[in-house]
C-alpha cells in the first residue's frame, strides 16, 4: 500500500496521482488534507513518513508547493529516503539508485501530467542494489550513530 498526503499547495496534483495509482490497481491510502485551506505541510509529511518509518506502509507519495518543505520533513525519520524529483530521470535515479520509499513532488512546480509520468517511472523502476546497497547501509549506520529513532 502506498500512503499520500499533502498540504493546501499539493492538493490538486495529490488528487491527479490518486487517480493514476486507482488506475493502476494500487491501494492507496490518503492522510490529507483534503481541501484548499492553508495548513502546515509538517502535519500531514509526518503522518506519512512515519508509516513508511514503522513498516506500516511501504512506500509514501508527498505533495507541497514546491516538495522541499515535504523532503525536509520526511527525512527526518528513519529508514525514510525521501526523494524530491522534478523530472522523471529524477524520479527513476530516486529508485535505481537510491531506492527512495518516498517520492516527493512539487504541486506549484510541475504539471499533472508529467507528475504521472514520474510516479510511474518511480513505481516501475527497480532498485539497482551492488554499490548502491553498500551506500544505504552507510545512511542506516548513521542513523545508528545519530541514534535516530521513531515515533
Amino acid at each position: 500500500m502506498i500512503v499520500i498526503g499533502s498540504d493546501h499547495g499539493g492538493l490538486e496534483l495529490k488528487e491527479e496521482i490518486k487517480k493514476l495509482l486507482q488506475e493502476r490497481g494500487i491501494a492507496c491510502q490518503d492522510l490529507g488534507t483534503n481541501n484548499g485551506d492553508s495548513v502546515d505541510y509538517p502535519d500531514f509529511g509526518v503522518q506519512v513518513a512515519k508509516r513508511v518509518s514503522t513498516g506500516a506502509a511501504e512506500k509514501g507519495i508527498l505533495v507541497c508547493g514546491t516538495g522541499i518543505g515535504m523532503s525536509i520533513v520526511a527525512n527526518k525519520f528513519p529508514k525514510v529516503r525521501a526523494a524530491l524529483a522534478t523530472d522523471v530521470f529524477m524520479a527513476t535515479m530516486a529508485k535505481e539508485h537510491n531506492n527512495a520509499n518516498i517520492l516527493v513532488l512539487g504541486g506549484r512546480v510541475i504539471s499533472a501530467g508529467l507528475a504521472r509520468e514520474m510516479v510511474c517511472a518511480w513505481l516501475d523502476t527497480e532498485f539497482a542494489a551492488g554499490r548502491h546497497q553498500n551506500r544505504l547501509d552507510k545512511i542506516t549506520a548513521l542513523e545508528g550513530e545519530l541514534k535516530i529513532t521513531c515515533c
